[in-house]
């Protein structure tokens, strides 16, 4: 898929730490894409692709005036975004063992839980966590060397 095409997915198109900057910058107003540009590390047709996608995904509106284009946050969309996001929070809210936090989001409020890392799904199932090993170091100027001066190839 094309990085700058395709994205209908709200979450998907802010995805992008672009697109979120781009969106953060449109929180204040509508601007032109030249605008935008200015405030971001890449090109003007990049912002262009950036803001397709975040049109595509419904979170911008645009305005044609003459040879510019004005972007604008598109409240419609940021509403079914907070609604899904909402239905997110809720799901997790009704999740066993979570409650309401400080700042309304679930936390796990268990007193064992305070301060404590946060295990895996698997472990806190019961179950041991799969154990990774690490790959074992590389030999400096080991066997892969050897071989090749056998064969006469170059260091």
């Amino acid at each position: 898929m094309n990085a700058y095409r395709g994205a209908a997915d709200p979450l998907d198109a802010l995805g992008d730490a672009t697109r979120r900057a781009i969106v953060e910058q449109l929180r204040g107003g509508e601007r032109a894409v030249g605008d935008l540009a200015a405030g971001l590390p890449v090109s003007r047709p990049a912002v262009s692709q950036h803001l397709a996608v975040l049109r595509a995904a419904g979170l911008v509106a645009e305005r044609p005036q003459g040879t510019r284009r004005y972007y604008r946050l598109d409240p419609a969309g940021l509403a079914r975004l907070r609604d899904r996001l909402d239905a997110m929070w809720g799901a997790a809210a009704r999740a066993p063992g979570l409650v309401a936090g400080r700042i309304g989001s679930p936390i796990d409020a268990t007193p064992a839980s305070v301060g404590a890392p946060v295990s895996p799904p698997a472990a806190a199932a019961g179950r041991p966590a799969a154990v990774t090993a690490a790959p074992p170091p590389a030999e400096a100027g080991g066997k892969a060397r050897k071989k090749r001066k056998k064969k006469g190839g170059r260091r």
